[in-house]
């Protein structure tokens, strides 16, 4: 169970995002307050283009606000120079992305140990970490492999062992199974929450489809530039409103 008196893992203070489009500033979050306990499964809900893939790289720092201020594990990340925000979400922040984002010209078992050398991890090391991972999503038979010979599940089940292969304090996924089918999507899932779960890591999603929401402790949507928790009754609706 989560201790309500331990300060939350990322709180947004009136944060604030615009993009300049056409001459025009376009505004895709608006004054957003809002935070997030340590080891839960948030699920921010959204349409496409609706800035749920911005508050991901806001909290993460890939991103700065136009106004406002994200803490992650209490550090002020927007007050942090590139440089500090890059190595703290080296540090501290695992990403998996729709499209893998896996480099085609390494190996299975280099993409995952990548990010663990470039902390500092000898090579021996993180291969020992990465090959436990590998082993965990059922992909050891495939560590020499390049990305262009796995399938989509598969890709991203090795997406997942390197988010978590240097051992983050949270996860961040941005439509994780967006790009798969759906039984390959709902293996993915399962295996992203199990991993997640045991490792008691915060797990922060952003998705289209409301399919993950019983997983979830919490659940937000964006809208309007707003983001706000929604409750079961409310679930339904934005169901019927998205197609979903």
């Amino acid at each position: 169970m989560t201790n309500r008196n331990v300060p939350p893992i990322v709180h947004l203070q009136n944060l604030t995002k615009s993009f300049a489009e056409g001459g025009r500033d376009r505004l895709v979050l608006d004054d957003v307050t809002a935070s997030f306990r340590r080891g839960d499964f948030v699920v921010i809900l959204g349409k496409s283009g609706s800035g749920k893939s911005t508050l991901l790289n806001l909290i993460s720092g890939i991103e700065t606000p136009t106004a406002g201020e994200v803490f992650v594990d209490e550090t002020p990340i927007t007050k942090l120079s590139e440089r500090r925000r890059t190595l703290f979400r080296r540090d501290n922040i695992g990403f998996v992305f729709q499209f893998f984002n896996l480099i085609p010209t390494l190996t299975v078992m280099e993409n995952i140990t990548l990010p663990q050398e470039l902390a500092g991890m000898e090579r021996a090391t993180a291969e020992r970490s990465a090959t436990r991972l590998l082993q965990r999503v059922g992909l050891d038979a495939r560590r020499d492999a390049f990305p262009d010979r796995l399938s989509g599940g598969e890709q991203q089940r090795v997406a997942i062992a390197r988010a978590l292969a240097h051992d983050p304090m949270l996860v961040l996924a941005d439509e994780p199974t967006g790009n798969l089918d759906t039984d390959t999507g709902a293996r993915v899932l399962d295996l992203l929450l199990e991993l997640t779960r045991e490792a008691g890591k915060t797990l922060i999603m952003a998705t289209h489809s409301a399919e993950v929401v019983p997983y979830a402790n919490n659940v937000c949507r964006i809208y309007d530039g707003k983001l706000v928790g929604l409750e079961s009754g409310e679930l339904e609706n934005w169901r019927l409103e998205i197609g979903d």
